[in-house]
């Protein structure tokens, strides 16, 4: 084999592992009705509450399966840019089925992954994710005002009350 066809290879290898991983962070579960305004409290409770704990200043948003805000709530003293981010990253969670982290770390691998920078409508920012019911997505929770990590973890404590 000459080289050219070894780089082409490597490359050609890179773009479907790249695409696998994409594929495989999308949820399975198909879109079921939209989440209620009760349950959508009962989601930012608890993520303002571990944000609360942790001595963060949170924006929350719950928004339904066609990314439409349900709920959303700011602590005081929040930065103003995170506002309309945690909707965005609702948003991109239940657009997309999938948690805002997985665009997040295909960015972050660079090359192929920089794809993701043309895609319409997408927060590639950890801080994102689907609520499940009873097997079905009905909506998102988006957080943002603190690291991106710091987002996931208030987002996975709110999202973790419907499963």
């Amino acid at each position: 084999m000459s080289r050219k066809t070894v780089v082409r290879s490597v490359i050609a290898v890179g773009i479907l592992l790249c695409g696998l991983a994409m594929a495989r962070a999308q949820m399975p579960n198909p879109y079921g009705a939209n989440v209620s305004l009760e349950n959508a409290k009962k989601v930012a409770a608890p993520a303002l509450a571990e944000a609360e704990k942790n001595h963060w200043n949170m924006a929350v948003s719950i928004v339904d399966t066609a990314g439409n805000l349900v709920y959303y709530e700011k602590m005081d003293n929040t930065q103003i840019g995170s506002a309309n981010l945690a909707i965005e990253k609702a948003r991109t969670a239940v657009m997309f089925k999938r948690p805002t982290k997985a665009f997040q770390d295909t960015l972050a691998g660079g090359g192929d992954g920089l794809r993701v920078l043309s895609l319409k409508g997408v927060t590639a920012v950890e801080g994102g994710i689907p609520l499940v019911m009873d097997g079905k997505i009905v909506g998102a929770i988006g957080v943002s005002g603190a690291t991106s990590a710091q987002d996931g973890q208030c987002a996975k404590a709110g999202a973790d009350v419907l499963k």
